[in-house]
């Protein structure tokens, strides 16, 4: 049995034997890197890390880990910041890829409402951006390098309000607002489609104070390498979501606790004004109903990512 490391059109990482898995977090190789494998004692369930031995983070004791029929690997810290470390490291690319005018690598990053899906992207692409010129060491200390990774949001593939409005039950289609059928799937999965045979796109943003799109809001250049794709249905595999699904490289789970996650978007709409009775009306007639048919998705991922409050 072996573990593996993420990579193009991933396939289960591990086989389905029930025995047990020692596993906490091994630090993960770069998406640009030879692939490493860490093999696991089949008898005894103690990892064989041999020559790989330093990948495993030696502050962090290993945690048993219950194996099912397909377990996934998990990510796990003791804050969010150590999270956001980890992965924008395993993502920086190296010179050479950045170079690469056809490299592009994009993670798909699933999750429910109020798992902090926008936050992890913005920070992990931020790290990602503030790292790079380090490690491309060849610019003038003058000059700004371009940034090599960038976030499409989810959001601005949401169907318009008029597009609602024109529906057959307008109330019901602004009432649930954010369900999947709300949104536009097969312009996503267009504009993913460009951005692989053409290298570059421009992608909509989302205004929430207009409660609308904003068409071609986002440039997706050459220069960058890693694209982040962040939003609810990205996993899904029902009709053109599992389309977009397979697209990504690497695809991303946030898993949280759902009443933790309620209680996250009930504060987010109670900061916009609504108020609290209103705000939990929302919740338990379109967010929660959403969140859990998100949740099923979860199998789909190549990693979890655990989240916590900060």
């Amino acid at each position: 049995m072996e573990i593996s490391s993420i990579s193009r059109n991933p396939r289960p990482f591990f086989s389905s034997s029930k025995e047990s898995l020692l596993f906490k977090r091994v630090k993960l190789s770069s998406w640009n890197q030879h692939l490493v494998s860490i093999s696991l004692n089949s008898r005894t369930a103690q990892p064989l890390l041999g020559r790989y031995s330093s990948l495993v983070q030696k502050e962090n004791p290993l945690k048993l880990i219950c194996c099912q029929r397909r377990e996934l690997p998990v990510l796990e810290a003791s804050s969010m910041d150590e999270i956001f470390d980890t992965l924008a490291e395993r993502l920086l690319p190296t010179p050479a890829v950045a170079s690469n005018p056809n490299a592009k690598h994009i993670v798909g990053l699933a999750g429910p409402p109020g798992a902090g899906k926008s936050t992890l992207a913005v920070e992990v692409m931020q790290r990602i951006n503030k790292l790079w010129p380090q490690k491309a060491r060849s610019f003038d200390s003058q000059v700004k390098p371009p940034d090599v990774a960038i976030v499409i949001p989810m959001d601005g593939f949401h169907l318009y309000r008029s597009q609602l409005d024109a529906m057959e039950n307008p109330e019901e289609a602004h009432a649930r607002r954010g369900a999947p059928w709300t949104f536009d799937p097969m312009l996503l999965l267009n504009c993913l489609n460009n951005l692989r045979d053409q290298g570059s796109v421009y992608a909509p943003s989302f205004d929430h104070g207009v409660g609308d799109p904003i068409e071609d809001d986002i440039f997706v250049s050459l220069q960058h390498k890693l694209i982040i794709v962040e939003g609810n249905y990205l996993l899904l595999e029902e009709g053109v979501w599992k389309e977009i699904s397979s697209i990504f490289d690497e695809k991303w789970f946030i898993d949280v606790d759902l009443d933790t996650a309620m209680q996250r978007v009930l504060k987010r709409h109670i900061s916009t004004g609504k108020p609290h009775d209103v705000a939990q009306l929302r919740i338990d007639y379109n967010d929660r109903p959403n969140a859990e048919l998100i949740m099923t998705s979860k199998k789909n991922a190549d990693l979890v990512i655990r989240s916590i409050d900060l």
